[in-house]
């Protein structure tokens, strides 16, 4: 006979668990797509290529970390019976948009680490990126306060 752990710590572990899996995608699909595919920026600009090069790997292991100790925390969920999916969905929406957030601000705006594009309409750019973050955000946290768990 299997016990379930009582409902606001189900929701409480659900939500940890999709956030290093939210942040790690949101990593994954800048690096992939921003970095590698479309050639934008890398994530630090400044410097060699070759350093630039490196910093893209730092930050591909980052997301490589966020995204294993999500599954590991996912595959403990499961093996306990204690997935709460709503609360999984939060937690990966507000990972995904809590990354793309600190990305534009921090990253882009307060560090200048680097820019999404090298255009002189970077504002559009910007205004896309940093509201998508917030979109992302916002939606994962009224996810997590305003519906009561599924199973």
């Amino acid at each position: 006979m299997t016990s379930y752990a009582p409902c606001p710590t189900r929701r409480s572990r659900s939500f940890t668990a999709g956030l290093p899996l939210g942040i790690g995608m949101m990593a994954a699909i800048d690096e992939i797509v921003f970095h590698q595919l479309l050639a934008w920026h890398h994530f630090v600009d400044r410097g060699t290529s070759a350093f630039a090069l490196v910093s893209d790997g730092i930050l591909h292991a980052g997301e490589l970390i966020f995204m294993v100790l999500g599954f590991f925390l996912f595959g403990r969920l499961w093996r306990d019976r204690a997935l709460d999916k709503r609360s999984a969905w939060a937690g990966f929406l507000t990972g995904l948009g809590g990354f793309q957030l600190f990305d534009g601000v921090v990253n882009h705006k307060l560090l200048r680490l680097h820019q999404v594009r090298y255009v002189e309409t970077l504002w559009l750019y910007d205004l896309v990126w940093i509201g998508t973050g917030v979109t992302l955000l916002m939606a994962g946290l009224c996810l997590a306060r305003r519906f009561p768990s599924l199973r």
